[in-house]
């Protein structure tokens, strides 16, 4: 479903600031893999989430989505087969508009959207179903504006409305991290609910060692832009907080400061 291959990224090349954020990066993910990406700060997480959803061009490689290559496609063209969710919660929606306005911008994301209504009688039914889902009483909220919910109903928000148009690729970038210990394990469960029931080929960064375990079905260790650990299925289910922190000792001039990689 995401296969990038001998992908590479430079910024500011040739002056005293250049920092190789990706180097020949390779990794494959087949259709419902759930990978999650930690790593130290400039290790190149975020730049492998940018890569794919066409914020930032590739130096070189190529990126491939359902057998389509998207290198040369712009940001905006990528929409109809990725979805996002980013650390900040109200990054992901319009807090001018109503819960039922970001679900339709969502619905028709990636799409001709002409001049025909957009929140219909039969998407409201819809809207309301899918919220409900989120068992945070939303869905009896539909015309209230984004920008009164809390970070993390924002934030479920968020994930629902990527996940809506079960896109190739969902991506999250760190998207629990700026919410409290409480709001933060109400999205994590969440997130694994939404994939899973979507069958959602996904790509989760994030600072949390105990996150990274217990989400997904596999797990790389990045540094210096370059993929230093893989586990799959298996050796994932027998990982631990510890046995990651040795694989992290391994590397040379590798830190982890952050106490959120704790858990």
């Amino acid at each position: 479903m995401l296969s990038m291959d001998g992908v590479s990224k430079t910024f500011f090349p040739g002056s005293v600031n250049e920092r190789r954020a990706l180097v020949d990066l390779d990794l494959r993910l087949d259709t419902g893999d759930f990978v999650t990406v930690i790593g130290s700060n400039g290790a190149g997480k975020s730049t492998l989430l940018n890569a794919v959803a066409g914020r930032i061009p590739i130096d070189s490689g190529r990126i491939d989505i359902d057998g389509t290559a998207v290198n040369r496609l712009k940001e905006h063209r990528r929409a109809r087969y990725v979805g996002r969710v980013f650390q900040d919660p109200m990054a992901g929606t319009a807090p001018d508009l109503t819960i039922e306005q970001n679900l339709s911008l969502a619905l028709l994301r990636g799409r001709r959207r002409g001049l025909a209504r957009g929140v219909t009688k039969k998407r409201r039914v819809r809207f309301a179903d899918e919220l409900a889902t989120l068992e945070l009483g939303l869905e009896n909220r539909l015309k209230a504006k984004v920008g009164l919910l809390s970070g993390g109903q924002r934030q479920a928000l968020s994930l629902l409305m990527a996940g809506f148009t079960h896109p190739r690729v969902l991506l999250l970038d760190e998207h629990t991290a700026a919410l409290d210990p409480q709001r933060a394990a109400l999205v994590t469960t969440l997130t694994g609910r939404i994939v899973e029931q979507g069958g959602l080929t996904t790509v989760m960064v994030t600072h949390n060692m105990q996150q990274a375990i217990a989400l997904g079905n596999r797990l790389i260790m990045m540094h210096e832009g370059r993929i230093v650990f893989s586990a799959d299925e298996q050796t994932k289910k027998t990982l631990t907080v510890e046995a990651l922190m040795a694989e992290f000792g391994k590397i040379k001039g590798a830190t982890f400061d952050d106490r959120a990689m704790l858990g």
